[in-house]
């Protein structure tokens, strides 16, 4: 996966009987050039394939694509257990993984597993916590001792393996704050955009607590869930009345997310259904072999125009 470049991809939701079939999107998806997919991780569903287990199968049946949960369920995966699992993914695939993270949100559902609920403010330094302890237990070293609140490790031996680039789907401010101290990349919540009111006012919190700590606030990627309908003809309008991007053609989704690029910094995007759901077959080959080449075409052009 580039590391500065504008990337793409793809979500999807798989139950169990989906299983092949996602199999063969992320294998066309591989061959048609998409830089991701990511699996939604809700444990406590039955029907769902678990997200690390199809993430790890999935990389192990491609070449070049990244994967990860978008974003990992943390209270229901222990931070020392994760940190092995992305680090052994990262070892097998040669660097394909990115360690999406959230603090958690459906605590009823997450407590019917055996976990303790935490409060919004515990669950936010656990998840801070957790970023910091995983980077410790990684890229090698000697054995690390951590006396966390909330994870704590004794004379642990980090795995060889870089942690893998770390992602978040921060929504509350105080997240958003730890996301600039400690992360990588921002999916911003409830597929918000670039023109959203929710980026307008959350994107400032992570950039002065990354200046805070002495970090470039550009170190911090912002990747897009994005959902909308691509069309044959242009729409009269690709967004509606409350400002939510519904699509377009193809020659209105290129010009859409250029601007994005170009003028709001966007540094990646994630398609997904209108519904916020998997892409059908017929969507995802527009995106990766029509919209996804027009757009990295654009942003080189314009790049190379600009430069002395």
């Amino acid at each position: 996966m580039p590391d500065h470049e504008v990337v793409f991809g793809f979500g999807a939701h798989s139950t169990v009987e989906e299983g092949p079939e996602l199999l063969h999107m992320v294998q066309q998806a591989d061959r048609d050039g998409l830089d991701l997919f990511s699996l939604s991780d809700h444990p406590y569903l039955g029907g769902r394939l678990d997200a690390y287990a199809a993430v790890g199968f999935l990389l192990g049946g491609t070449q070049r694509i990244a994967g990860f949960a978008n974003v990992t369920n943390l209270p229901l995966r222990p931070a020392p257990m994760l940190a092995r699992t992305v680090t052994s993914l990262s070892a097998l695939s040669g660097g394909r993984v990115v360690l999406g993270m959230g603090a958690g949100g459906l605590w009823d559902r997450i407590s019917d597993m055996g976990v303790p609920r935490l409060a919004p403010d515990e669950a936010v330094k656990a998840f801070e916590e957790a970023i910091v302890l995983i980077r410790k237990l990684s890229g090698g070293g000697p054995a690390v001792t951590f006396e966390g609140r909330y994870h704590r490790v004794d004379r642990i031996e980090p795995a060889p393996a870089a942690a893998p680039p770390v992602w978040t789907g921060s929504v509350g401010p105080k997240s958003l704050a730890a996301t600039g101290r400690v992360a990588d990349g921002w999916l911003p919540g409830h597929a918000a955009d670039w023109l959203s009111e929710r980026y307008r006012s959350s994107r400032p919190v992570i950039d002065d607590a990354a200046a805070a700590v002495g970090r470039d606030p550009r170190e911090v990627r912002t990747i897009f869930n994005f959902p909308g309908r691509i069309t044959d003809r242009p729409l009269p309008a690709t967004r509606d009345g409350d400002g939510r991007w519904v699509g377009g053609s193809t020659e209105q989704w290129v010009e859409e997310l250029t601007g994005a690029v170009l003028e709001h910094g966007a540094s990646g995007f994630m398609l997904f259904s209108p519904s916020g759901g998997t892409p059908d077959a017929t969507s995802l080959a527009r995106w990766a072999r029509d919209i996804v080449p027009a757009v990295r075409e654009a942003v080189a052009l314009t790049g190379a125009a600009s430069r002395p």
